[in-house]
């Protein structure tokens, strides 16, 4: 069964930067498309980013410019460096590879 871990978050000052890791388990990782959702309080749950099982990457309008999204199949593991972080980016952000979530990292942007 697909487990996914995610670590990195934490405490920031507006313009620092954070990377966020997702580790899955399981053998499909290197043929699965993946993505980075964040959820702020009050608000839905929304992509930020996304990665095809070849490199294809999405971003979301909001953070073009400033977030990367990577993945490294021999670790079964996804990456998001966040730099030039705004308070806005404040959220709980969950790694998906569908239909599983991972438990979600807190990112908190101070100003």
């Amino acid at each position: 069964q697909v487990q996914l871990v995610e670590s990195g978050g934490g405490l920031v000052q507006a313009g620092g930067s954070l990377r966020l890791s997702c580790v899955a388990s399981g053998s499909i990782f290197s043929i699965r498309a993946m993505g980075w959702y964040r959820q702020a309080p009050g608000k839905q749950r929304e992509l930020v980013a996304s990665i095809t099982s070849d490199g294809s990457t999405n971003y979301a309008d909001s953070v073009k410019g400033r977030f990367t999204i990577s993945r490294d199949n021999t670790k079964n593991t996804m990456y998001l460096q966040m730099n030039s972080l705004k308070p806005e980016d404040t959220a709980v952000y969950y790694c998906r590879m569908a239909p599983k979530w991972g438990q979600g990292t807190q990112v908190t942007v101070s100003s």
